[in-house]
C-alpha cells in the first residue's frame, strides 16, 4: 500500500504589526515533498482555511533558492496541489500515515492555536503515527496533549528555531512568542545544533528539525519512522 503524508501549511500572511507580509518557507516544503514523492509516497497539502497558501516572500528571494525550489516551481502537479490545499477540517488522521509541518512564520500565528490542527496532532500521536515539523513548524505542538493530558513534547526531546536565529533575523521582539522558550515551558526537552546548520530530534515518533537546512533530513527520518 501507498504510504499518505499530511502536509500541514498556515494561512496567516502577517508578519505582526510590521506591515510585511509572512507564510509558509518555500524550501520546508520543497525539500519535505520531493523526499516523500521520490519514496513513492502519496502528498496532500492542506491549510486551515484551504486553497492557496501565503508564501513568506522572503523564500522565494535567489539567497533561499535550492534545487528543491527550483523543481518545486518548475512542477505543474506540485503547483496544482499548492494551489487547492484541502481545509484541515475536512482531513482525518485515519487517512494518512504521518503528518508533516513546514515552518515559515505563519504557524506562529495561525496553526499554533487551531483547534484543527490541534486534534489532528493528537490523533496522529494517540495512533502512534509520525508527527513531523522543521523550523517554526514545532510551535504547532505546544498546545497538542496525549491521552494523559499532558502536553505531547513534555519529557520529549525536540528542537526547532533557536533564540540566537531568531534574533539573528531580527523578528525576536515581532513573533507572539519564542519557539525554543516555548517548547521549553511545556516540558520539551529542547536542544540545538550550530545556527542555520542541520539538527534533527526524533523521540519516538515525534520528529523536530531546527531550521530549514533541516528540511530534507526531517523527512527522511518520517519515512524511516515508516519504513
Amino acid at each position: 500500500m501507498t504510504k499518505k503524508i499530511l502536509v500541514a501549511l498556515t494561512s496567516h500572511d502577517q508578519l505582526g504589526d510590521t506591515g510585511a507580509k509572512t507564510g509558509f518557507w518555500l524550501e520546508e516544503l520543497a525539500a519535505p515533498y520531493y523526499e516523500f514523492i521520490d519514496a513513492g509516497f502519496e502528498v496532500t497539502l492542506a491549510s486551515p482555511k484551504g486553497g492557496l497558501p501565503p508564501l513568506d516572500p522572503k523564500s522565494n528571494e535567489p539567497d533561499f533558492q535550492t534545487e528543491h525550489t527550483h523543481r518545486f516551481e518548475a512542477d505543474a502537479a506540485a503547483n496544482s496541489a499548492l494551489n487547492s490545499t484541502a481545509k484541515l477540517a475536512d482531513v482525518a488522521a485515519e487517512d494518512f500515515d504521518a503528518i508533516f509541518y513546514p515552518g515559515g512564520h505563519g504557524p506562529m500565528w495561525d496553526l499554533v492555536e487551531d483547534a484543527d490542527s490541534i486534534k489532528l496532532i493528537e490523533d496522529f500521536f494517540a495512533a502512534q503515527k509520525p508527527v513531523g515539523s522543521v523550523c517554526h513548524g514545532p510551535i504547532v505542538l505546544v498546545n497538542a496533549k496525549d491521552a494523559e493530558g499532558e502536553y505531547i513534547v513534555k519529557d520529549r526531546k525536540v528542537t526547532g528555531f533557536s533564540n540566537t536565529e531568531e534574533d539573528a533575523v531580527a523578528l525576536t521582539n515581532v513573533v507572539p512568542q519564542l519557539l525554543e522558550d516555548t517548547l521549553i515551558a511545556r516540558g520539551g526537552i529542547y536542544s540545538k545544533g550550530e545556527d542555520w546548520m542541520s539538527y534533527v530530534q526524533k523521540d519516538g515518533h515525534l520528529i523536530t528539525g531546527q531550521n530549514p537546512n533541516s528540511s530534507a533530513a526531517v523527512a527522511q527520518q518520517v519515512i524511516e519512522a515508516l519504513s
